[in-house]
């Protein structure tokens, strides 16, 4: 049974910061070659240095000079096309490698059988709550088992977020607890709080070849990037790459489980279903904690 949530309070009181937030990024993405300073970057959005150093960081989670600096996709696809190096000795060229483990949040998973998920979520009671987050409102789903969903928004958006999360699992019943999403949030979005002695529970809802892709991109390390072929290649099925972009697209949980680290041929940006803007914050945010 899908209910559609109430809204009652303000999930994003700073949805203009947010707003701000996602031009400078899309400002420093297309002019890197420019190197734009604050200054620079502050006169061209109407806003005083100060104020926008100060939302950005507190945003992003670092200055914009470190994010124009962790910026990496056009300086990839410069040495991935024009100089042929693989992506794996980009990564290593762009100072972007750092030390992996199965993945940075210290994530533990299981799948539901494939039983349960033909159910489509009957039986199933799933807990959300709508949090701010560096990337925008974050919709965030949780079963007794763990993390189910992650979904991000902008401002005015939430319904329509919950619809789409809510029917990949129409048969679910759903509740709005924001009391038991709570903890997920500051374990997400908390850097000094991704522990391995306590690792974030994620329960994976989908067919057998997805959960296999999603697993897959937890094996990608924080600051590097793989091609959907590449990971096509990891699950043993190297010619389905079209297959496992799919699966990418569908993966619900979002962050946590990095599709935003997954590239197309040649390591191009593609499609991201919550925002290419929002994929290049994750990227560069993930690039500046390196």
């Amino acid at each position: 049974m899908t209910i559609m949530p109430r809204l009652t309070t303000e999930i994003t009181p700073e949805g203009t910061d947010y707003e701000t937030v996602c031009r400078v990024v899309e400002l420093l993405t297309d002019d890197y070659r420019d190197q734009p300073g604050l200054d620079d970057i502050a006169a061209r959005l109407g806003q005083s240095p100060t104020h926008l150093q100060r939302t950005f960081t507190r945003w992003a989670g670092l200055s914009p000079k470190a994010f124009l600096q962790a910026v990496t996709l056009d300086h990839a696809k410069r040495l991935l096309g024009q100089e042929g190096l693989p992506l794996l000795e980009a990564s290593f060229e762009l100072g972007l490698s750092g030390p992996g483990r199965l993945h940075d949040l210290f994530v533990t998973h299981e799948a539901m059988s494939p039983g349960e998920w033909k159910l489509r979520g009957g039986g199933l009671t799933i807990r959300y709550g709508f949090h701010p987050s560096p990337f925008g409102t974050a919709l965030i789903m949780v079963t007794e088992r763990g993390l189910a969903g992650l979904a991000f928004n902008d401002a005015g958006q939430e319904r329509e977020s919950f619809g789409d999360m809510a029917g990949r699992w129409p048969n679910a019943t759903y509740v709005e607890d924001i009391a038991a999403t709570t903890p997920y949030a500051a374990r997400i979005f908390e850097a000094e709080r991704w522990e391995a002695e306590q690792p974030l529970r994620v329960v994976l809802i989908g067919s057998d070849f997805q959960v296999r892709v999603w697993q897959a991109l937890l094996d990608i390390p924080m600051g590097r990037a793989e091609t959907y072929s590449a990971i096509a290649g990891r699950i043993g099925q190297p010619k389905a790459s079209r297959a496992v972009g799919a699966a990418i697209g569908r993966n619900p949980i979002s962050f946590v489980v990095p599709c935003h680290r997954a590239l197309g041929k040649s390591g191009a940006l593609t499609g991201y279903h919550w925002g290419l803007t929002r994929k290049r914050a994750m990227l560069g945010w993930e690039a500046g904690k390196v």
